[in-house]
């Protein structure tokens, strides 16, 4: 898979300088992405699944597996800066009631994703996005919840949900939470992962002193 050659490259020098550790989850691929991987990257920690478990298990193994004291979930098409986990860390230390992290998110030609900073998607807040009442008024708290645009895309700041391509959180919080809803085989389980961390008064943050690069849309 090509997402992989492109991706592991940035994560590596990303963490250098970091005590820190890769784990890749393959759900039962059909092309020849393991053996690619264990040829090009050695010191990634390959898990290989019997069968495609969906996005929600597939996290939650490579998790178990892991040993820091903070995780991040990305997505294999995801392109890290180099700084973005020394920066996202740093302010994840300096808060007091951290949940989850994300960072600005860019397509492949650079603009903005917006669903890397949102509200909670309550059947009103849907209806202003589905009727397009967001971009009507973006600054009114009525109809601007969808896409958190309390904040601009270059503000710093709490927001309710963020995406799954890029998620950072203390491991003892994915563990607390017991990682993600294995009943939703994939989409809709960040925001779920997301809530249940509001549920328990932590604090999630958008932050935009670094950012990533999602190559596909999905």
């Amino acid at each position: 898979m090509k997402s992989y050659i492109e991706i592991h490259p940035s994560v590596q020098k990303a963490l250098e300088g970091i005590d820190g550790e890769i784990i890749v989850i393959d759900n039962n691929s059909s092309d020849d992405s393991c053996s690619m991987m264990k040829k090009r990257f050695p010191n990634v920690q390959l898990i290989q699944n019997l069968e495609n478990v969906g996005f929600p298990k597939g996290n939650n193994i490579g998790v178990a597996h892991a040993k820091g004291d903070y995780i991040c979930i990305l997505n294999p098409d995801t392109v890290v800066a180099e700084d973005t986990f020394e920066k996202v860390l740093a302010f994840a230390e300096k808060q007091k009631n951290i949940g989850i992290v994300g960072c600005k998110l860019i397509d492949g030609t650079g603009n903005f994703l917006p669903e890397c900073k949102r509200g909670v998607p309550t059947p009103w807040v849907a209806f202003t996005k589905i009727f397009g009442l967001y971009k009507m008024l973006p600054k009114s708290s009525w109809f601007n919840k969808y896409y958190a645009q309390h904040l601009t895309e270059n503000q710093s700041g709490e927001v309710d949900i963020l995406v799954g391509a890029f998620m950072v959180m203390e491991r003892v919080l994915y563990n607390e939470l017991e990682g993600f809803d294995e009943k939703c085989f994939m989409y809709a389980d960040d925001i779920d992962l997301s809530y249940r961390a509001l549920l328990l008064q932590k604090q999630n943050y958008y932050y935009i002193k670094t950012k990533c690069q999602k190559l596909s849309i999905s």
